[in-house]
């Protein structure tokens, strides 16, 4: 055996423990108080009775082993429970819970924890801030008083709120809501105004805070991307990172990068050592070196317990590499978890703290092994460390990732390699200009230029990677869907130790691999041949794509957010849009108009005569303004053709008030004919806009192969005008799980009565209705969890 224990299987005495800490903190977040207390007592009523058991017996060998490795799980058990139990027991005061249930206005004395950071809300709206802090005292409309501290959060329309620090206490008013549960959080806090400063943040915030903006600064010269990405991967600050950049980042298994994890702690420390090594400084120096950086870093990145989290692991990773002792370092990183989680139950529920410890937990675990057997096969040590440490980090994390998103990706591990030699120099850039920026402000945006490059490299990769077609794969989401991962992955760790099932694995997984990857893949990709309309998958909105020629398209409605629509014309490798058609200006069909313009020349803007509601109108303006194509407006008897599309304007007919949604009822419904096939765009038209355009067009005007269900399925149409159009498929633009309740089951099985096929982008991701032979056929791309709804 070697001295560190080389030859010996991983230490796994605190596992069990922390384990079970981890899973009864996360049970308790959701069960109730006396539900947590049964959990507690139990586990301890049977680690006593165990251990008893045990002490009497004298129980050696592998009976002894196993027997106390159970009672550890039933005292991780007990010391979760008991912890979640006692955080919940203050979350669910009754005092808190009436104020809440009543909704009242209340005064509320606050402590900040975290950075206010904007949060996405209704387009032309005052962006809102979220706060989370710590409810002090609250003071009810009677001026009755409750103390806490409880845990809040505060949503926030007032600019007065974005200079705040993490430990700054405020005073402001608001209305008290319900939480969305499943952690520790008591109230929601709606302010009304700005808050009240008492005093300033302490020293550390403060200086973090001038850093930060420091680098901000640094980076503004750079162009959107790489500018607003470093920030996100130095500091985890990312206001400034385009919604494009964090899809594709999304798609491709890379947003750790986005913010602050073990893997920047461990570039910053192994920087530092790296440095004391070739310095020949001594242990003791070293060690102090590594723990001041460290420090410094926390305080750079703001000691959230997020920061702490990743602090805690990249700590273990670094200290396990620099003792050479592998052994140790597992039960260091089962003591962190367990210490973390009783410290704060609240990041048993959070999938950062997930991913860090698995991903952590690989590179101990899993790293080591690959990396030796590579350098056994003649790979040179640092491509061998390079190819072990991502691969590893994804296969830990893959079971958390499938259970949030539904998916398993194929280009994580390739992207997340390609990445590797680029993230360490833009990290250490990127802080040595953020501790710069104060001192010199031009040193800091020569450095920040350095890091830039490294930068645009994890862009590029990013861009290219989502850029492929069927790179995730469909997969089984929830508890299942991770444990399913897990289990198939520890299956193949150990299979793959003989030649012989090696072989089979091999043969095995790409056989699924071909399998599961859609025909386009190996054949035109997304879009498929000989498309006429896609419906974008882009949440609770509308986005519709008509093709014009090679590259360019026509765009009717824009989604709810940029992010969306722009990720959509990106898959269909759209150059230039010749026209951008809003139908009217509800917030879900123009709140992404800015990505329809997002790197491309947009030839027109048109949109109903209907200029309400005005804050959708200003948008859409703006956006067009600045891409050099003005807002006019398509009344009925419009006409518009270029290359393979025609589109013809029939309604509204004339102008409809007092209708149960004006802005809806006078939507544009277009006809678009593409290559010879028929397509009703009925935009967010109700019964009332329906029923004019029976009474004043000509049937034949608008019977159609295809229709765009109006008003994403909702219950409001016209049965006689769905009998009319008659179509051969039925497109549905729907969010998932969206609140309205749409679409409506009655109004699709009419549709499927009436002999539609019906497509939801809510569980058909985006799709394209294909010409096939002398019929139409659909190819759906496939719905991902995740995407906004």
């Amino acid at each position: 055996m070697s001295a560190d224990g080389g030859d010996v299987g991983p230490d796994l005495r605190l596992v069990g423990f922390a384990v079970a800490a981890w899973l009864a903190a996360l049970a308790g977040l959701h069960l109730p108080v006396r539900s947590t207390a049964g959990l507690a007592a139990v586990a301890a009523a049977l680690a006593l009775v165990a251990g008893l058991r045990l002490r009497r017996g004298r129980s050696v060998g592998p009976v002894g082993r196993y027997g106390w490795a159970a009672v550890a799980v039933l005292l991780g058990t007990l010391c979760g429970a008991a912890a979640t139990g006692a955080r919940v027991v203050v979350r669910d005061a009754p005092t808190v819970r009436a104020l809440v249930t009543e909704r009242a206005l209340v005064t509320a004395d606050l402590v900040v924890r975290d950075d206010p950071r904007p949060v996405r809300g209704a387009p032309g709206r005052p962006a809102t801030l979220l706060v989370r802090a710590d409810l002090v005292r609250l003071t009810g409309p009677d001026g009755g008083q409750v103390t806490g501290p409880v845990r809040g959060l505060v949503l926030a329309t007032d600019p007065g709120w974005r200079g705040l620090l993490p430990g700054q206490r405020v005073t402001t008013g608001g209305r008290l809501a319900a939480p969305r549960g499943g952690d520790l959080t008591a109230a929601v806090l709606s302010a009304t105004g700005p808050p009240t400063r008492h005093g300033a943040a302490s020293w550390p915030q403060r200086a973090a805070g001038v850093l930060r903006s420091g680098l901000q600064r640094a980076c503004e010269p750079l162009p959107d991307a790489p500018g607003g990405l470093l920030p996100g991967l130095v500091v985890g600050d990312t206001s400034r990172l385009p919604p494009e950049v964090e899809e594709d980042f999304r798609a491709t298994g890379m947003t750790h990068l986005n913010a602050v994890s073990g893997s920047n702690v461990a570039i910053i420390v192994g920087a530092v050592l790296l440095l004391a090594r070739w310095a020949r400084a001594g242990p003791r120096t070293a060690v102090a070196l590594c723990g001041l950086a460290l420090v410094g870093f926390v305080i750079l990145v703001r000691p959230s317990p997020s920061v702490v989290r990743a602090a805690a692991m990249g700590a273990i990773g670094l200290t396990a590499l620099a003792a050479g002792r592998s052994r140790a370092a597992l039960p260091a990183l089962a003591a962190a978890v367990a210490g973390l989680v009783l410290l704060d139950p609240d990041l048993a529920g959070d999938p950062g703290f997930a991913l860090s410890v698995c991903a952590t937990g690989g590179l101990l675990l899993l790293a080591p092994g690959w990396r030796d057997a590579l350098r056994r096969r003649g790979v040179p040590p640092g491509l061998a460390e390079a190819l072990a440490v991502p691969a590893a980090a994804q296969l830990a994390c893959g079971p958390v990732i499938a259970a949030l998103s539904a998916t398993v990706s194929l280009v994580a591990v390739p992207a997340n390699l390609l990445v590797v030699p680029a993230v360490a120099p833009a990290t250490v850039l990127g802080v040595l200009a953020a501790v710069l920026s104060p001192v010199w402000p031009a040193g800091a945006e020569f450095l920040a230029w350095l890091a830039s490059w490294p930068a645009r490299w994890l862009v590029a990769v990013a861009a290219h990677g989502a850029g492929l077609p069927a790179g995730n794969l469909p997969w089984p989401g929830g508890v299942a869907g991770g444990l399913l991962l897990a289990a198939v992955s520890v299956a193949l760790l150990l299979a793959v130790r003989r030649r012989r099932a090696r072989r089979l694995v091999a043969v095995v997984v790409v056989a699924v691999v071909l399998g599961a990857l859609p025909i386009r893949l190996l054949a035109s990709g997304w879009p498929p041949r000989d498309w006429v309309v896609v419906a974008c998958a882009v949440g609770q909105g509308d986005a519709v794509v008509l093709p014009v020629a090679a590259g360019r398209v026509v765009v009717v409605d824009a989604g709810p957010e940029p992010s969306g629509v722009d990720a959509c014309l990106r898959r269909l490798r759209v150059r230039e849009v010749s026209l951008l058609v809003v139908s009217h200006f509800h917030a879900d069909h123009v709140g992404g108009v800015a990505g329809v313009f997002r790197g491309r020349r947009v030839g027109a803007v048109v949109g109903p005569p209907w200029s309400e509601p005005p804050y959708g109108v200003a948008q859409v303006r703006e956006a067009a303004g600045r891409g050099g194509a003005p807002l006019a407006p398509a009344p009925a008897g419009w006409r518009w053709r270029s290359g393979a599309v025609e589109l013809v304007a029939v309604g509204p007919p004339y102008p409809l008030r007092g209708s149960r949604s004006d802005p809806n009822n006078n939507s544009l419904v277009l006809t678009a004919t593409v290559a010879g096939v028929r397509i009703l765009l009925a935009g967010d038209a109700e019964t009332e806009e329906q029923r004019a355009l029976l009474e004043t067009v000509p049937a034949g005007a608008f019977r159609a192969d295809v229709l765009k269900v109006a008003h994403h399925g909702s219950a409001y149409q016209d049965p006689d005008f769905l009998a009319t159009v008659r179509p051969a498929v039925a497109l549905v633009c729907v969010g998932v799980d969206n609140d309205y309740g749409h679409p409506h089951a009655g109004l699709l099985g009419r549709l499927g009565r009436g002999g539609a096929r019906v497509m939801r982008t809510d569980t058909d991701g985006d799709v394209a209705v294909v010409r096939a032979g002398v019929g139409l056929a659909v190819v759906a791309r496939g719905a991902e969890r995740g995407r906004s709804r």
